[in-house]
């Protein structure tokens, strides 16, 4: 690896374990997903944006400084683990488009930190002819350069380097009108030159992906790989919010104002509904009732809960004993294999199931449309501007960071301060903005047992265990959604 940067032309050629597979594709994974969050929060040429990455690449063991000698393990986790996620992004349209995205935001902070002579060097080394003007040219073209390149003084044309570049490799400063152009050619002052690096990434990784999508069927008769990249694919990094941690924190009496106050937009779409209509599919009722499981509801309380809704609707008593009840102990771990169901994440949530008339689960910044989302959002009174913005962000496809802003605009607070992942840390966190820092106080279950339990949020780190609890969940959800198909 001669460079800390590179274009990923070559795949690598090694072997290595599952479990180094696994580690090097989630922490790769929690770069991109930190690089999106930042993207959107922060000016990408701002102080704080660039001191936010850089952290967070020295943390996972990326590399950061490109004058590094020593970091040749954090350049081959850097290699190997962008291909990794290549094969599980290249799977949908979707997948490709963020991938790629994540892929060049962290490509253009990377290639900004290098010094002049590293630049050029990593140019020859990525084989772009480009080719550097001679000071006669530069000279003879002074008044142009100064003229058609935006914030340049004479001096400065003096003091910087041109290059002359192809016209189909610089149509987006021409298109922007910020450079000179004369026979065929574009004559790129050195500041502008990652415009054109970053167009010739952005076409080389989206080819790659598309090569990579065709030969998807070969990998999938893997029986090792494919279910890591299925997995990777709809990946939550953080603590899975199982039961164990949060059992016996709220009765049944609170869940009506906890709606209101601290569900995400999803579950309280999903609670709106279910006390409106006494009923919800299968896809609901897999969504909201983990999501409780999650927040503490014990198995008794889940039980009580699912069958005085439904017996207000069109479901009796002895129906719902012989149906329903069967799939919630399923899903608490109860019946069938015994395994244990963690809620759902955002992620999975967004690209998994999506819901057909007559549902509401999925994620109403991604599956409502945008006018009913409008209204929806009119109706809980958060203001004009606001809903903008939210609007904006699932216009760009930035879902996750929508129901950020939902939870600042709803909680009147400029700046969140984590990256939302999971409908159940927007609830942990709520309640600990609500209660002034303080988790929720655990309440006496309806069962009449005051149940002390471990706070912490603290989830198992996915990279530390080769198979996560919600790998194993996923394994096993064909099972459990058998249970739930009855209307």
């Amino acid at each position: 690896y001669p460079h800390s940067l590179q274009f990923y032309l070559e795949p690598p050629t090694e072997s290595i374990s599952l479990v180094e597979f696994e580690s090097f594709a989630i922490d790769r994974l929690k770069l991109l997903k930190v690089v999106e969050n930042l993207g959107v929060s922060y000016v990408r040429t701002t102080d704080s944006y660039k001191t936010k990455l850089e952290a967070e690449l020295r943390k996972l063991k990326f590399p950061y400084r490109a004058l590094a000698e020593d970091d040749y393990e954090a350049r081959r986790k850097d290699h190997i683990s962008h291909f990794i996620l290549r094969l599980a992004y290249c799977q949908s349209e979707d997948l490709r488009r963020w991938f790629l995205q994540q892929e060049m935001d962290l490509f253009r902070y990377r290639f900004k930190e290098l010094t002049g002579s590293l630049m050029q060097k990593f140019l020859e080394h990525i084989n772009l002819p480009f080719e550097a003007i001679g000071e006669d040219l530069k000279n003879e073209l002074a008044n142009e350069l100064c003229a058609s390149t935006p914030g340049f003084s004479m001096p400065k044309v003096k003091e910087q380097m041109f290059y002359k570049v192809g016209l189909a490799d610089a149509v987006d400063l021409f298109r922007a009108r910020r450079v000179f152009i004369k026979d065929g050619f574009a004559y790129v002052p050195f500041k502008e030159i990652d415009v054109i690096v970053l167009n010739n990434y952005r076409t080389k990784l989206s080819k790659a992906l598309a090569l990579t999508a065709r030969s998807l069927p070969s990998i999938q008769s893997d029986e090792r790989l494919q279910p890591l990249l299925s997995h990777l694919s709809h990946s939550y990094v953080g603590p899975d919010y199982s039961v164990q941690k949060n059992t016996g924190k709220i009765s049944l009496e609170q869940i009506d104002a906890l709606s209101v106050k601290s569900f995400p937009l999803c579950m309280r779409q999903l609670h709106r509904a279910l006390r409106d209509s006494h009923h919800l599919r299968h896809g609901g009722r897999m969504q909201y009732g983990l999501f409780l499981k999650g927040i503490g509801l014990t198995l008794e309380q889940a039980l009580e809960f699912w069958k005085k809704e439904f017996i207000r609707g069109k479901v009796d008593a002895d129906k719902f004993d012989k149906g329903y009840a069967y799939s919630i102990r399923h899903s608490y771990g109860k019946e069938g294999k015994r395994t244990d169901y963690t809620p759902y994440s955002c992620m999975k949530i967004i690209m998994s199931n999506p819901p057909s008339q007559g549902d509401y689960h999925g994620c109403p910044f991604r599956h409502s449309d945008p006018e009913l989302l409008k209204q929806k959002l009119q109706s809980y009174k958060i203001p004009p501007s606001g809903i903008t913005q939210i609007l904006e962000l699932v216009k760009g496809m930035h879902y996750q960071l929508a129901c950020q802003k939902y939870f600042e605009l709803t909680h009147d607070v400029d700046d969140i301060g984590f990256s939302l992942n999971h409908p159940n840390q927007y609830f942990t966190e709520s309640q600990k903005l609500l209660n002034g820092g303080r988790e929720l106080k655990k309440e006496f279950s309806n069962s009449g047992n005051f149940q002390q339990k471990n706070n912490s949020q603290e989830g198992i780190n996915s990279s530390s265990a080769p198979t996560s609890s919600n790998e194993t969940a996923d394994t096993e959800l064909e099972g459990l959604e058998a249970y739930f198909t009855e209307d």
